[in-house]
């Protein structure tokens, strides 16, 4: 399953749509006001199905996951030189990501490739390209996209 991931132009908070490659939209993500970034997902719908919330006080990018209003995990940055890595501590999955931090795998605990993101470059806004083995792991790999781009666009802050 293929998902393309767009920022909206000209809104007060980050706000993006995700596709599907019809043009449809699967999701959209409303950003909040708070202390650190904070997201939250809609299914076309429009039906909440997630919230990716900053957690501001910690010493390496962290960032909390909610699914259907509950608690599952978090993601966060592993220190590392060079090339970008991320830990995920509620379903084995980890993220190596390439040294210009455009293009990223998802890996389970068995080494499998989970999904694929890379960075469209040459965009007005922020544009990635999600490819998800799975279609049941699209939410959860998207709200990994969100928490990568987040913690992007703080470090250049």
């Amino acid at each position: 399953m293929r998902m393309i991931f767009k920022q909206r132009i000209f809104t007060w908070f980050d706000s993006y749509d995700i596709y599907n490659e019809a043009e449809e939209i699967l999701f959209t993500v409303q950003g909040q006001l708070s202390w650190g970034h904070c997201f939250k997902i809609f299914d076309s719908m429009g039906n909440e199905v997630g919230i990716i919330k900053q957690v501001v006080l910690s010493f390496l990018p962290r960032y909390e996951i909610y699914i259907n209003g509950s608690y599952v995990g978090s993601i966060s940055k592993e220190f590392t030189f060079f090339v970008p890595k991320y830990d995920i501590d509620y379903n084995g999955w980890h993220i190596d990501g390439d040294f210009f931090e455009w293009d990223y795998k998802v890996i389970d605990s068995q080494g499998n490739q989970v999904a694929s993101i890379y960075k469209e470059i040459f965009k007005l806004t922020d544009t990635y390209v999600i490819d998800v083995d799975n279609q049941r792991n699209a939410l959860a790999t998207l709200m990994l996209v969100l928490a990568i781009d987040a913690e992007k666009c703080s470090r250049n802050n």
